[in-house]
């Protein structure tokens, strides 16, 4: 499950807790009824932007490096304390791009998720942005999502943002129709918005190559939005009846 920047922040930009909250209970309620989570949580760098002041210009890395280990502690603090209420514990796991090529390294994250969930730790993952800079970054956490689902061979990509899925047009517009289900094969790419997140790096666009990628593995993906009251419960129980867009996995 990947929860994208603007599920989890304000419309000022600030960490929205109240739905982070809202999010964990759900996560809560999963794992009560025997779903195994892994959960990609974008924020960091909107919570370290938040936190300080810089009195001086910082290019976009220098940026990036610096509210990510700052923020990153934040978030992995907040969720700490939010699962401890449930009894859960959480395991932060920072990766990087080139820990996904094949060898030693892909072995060691691989085996170390795991153990995780064998002794019922919930994996919390993010980028470790204090060092993927440049040509060594995930285009987004959509990416990365998407490469831990296949590695932990997950039967579903849950990828949460604040729309409900992908529209036959710009989502604002009253005539255009949520696409319900994709068809392996089925090219939507006439109908995804380019824009960018404006919190986060990514977008339907990262979205949408990101399930049709997934989808191809033979992994089911949904797209849906955070900001729904307990979309995570109603995707289980009243599926039919929650907006989302689903690709259907390959055979």
């Amino acid at each position: 499950m990947k929860i994208g920047s603007n599920a989890l922040t304000r419309s000022d930009g600030r960490l929205d807790v109240t739905r982070m909250s809202a999010l964990v209970d759900q996560i809560a309620w999963l794992r009560s009824h025997d779903y195994e989570v892994i959960l990609v949580s974008s924020g960091a760098v909107a919570c370290g932007r938040r936190e300080l002041r810089v009195g001086h210009e910082l290019d976009s890395v220098e940026q990036r490096q610096l509210f990510s280990a700052l923020g990153q502690a934040k978030l992995i603090g907040l969720y700490y304390d939010l699962f401890r209420e449930y009894h859960i514990h959480v395991g932060q796991v920072l990766t990087m791009k080139e820990n996904f090529q094949p060898g030693e390294q892909y072995r060691n994250q691989q085996a170390c998720m795991r153990v995780m969930l064998e002794n019922g730790v919930l994996p919390i993952v993010n980028e470790n942005d204090t060092v993927s800079v440049t040509e060594l970054m995930f285009t987004d956490n959509d990416e990365l999502s998407g490469l831990i689902a296949q590695m932990m061979q997950a039967s579903t990509l849950v990828l949460l943002s604040n729309i409900d899925g992908i529209y036959t047009g710009h989502p604002d517009d009253p005539g255009s129709q949520l696409i319900k289900e994709v068809a392996p094969g089925t090219d939507l790419s006439q109908y995804i918005q380019t824009e960018k997140s404006s919190a986060g790096r990514g977008g339907m666009q990262s979205k949408y190559a990101t399930a049709t990628k997934i989808q191809q593995a033979g992994i089911r993906v949904v797209i849906a939005n955070g900001k729904r009251e307990n979309i995570l419960i109603d995707l289980i129980t009243h599926k039919d009846e929650t907006p989302h867009t689903e690709f259907i996995p390959c055979s």
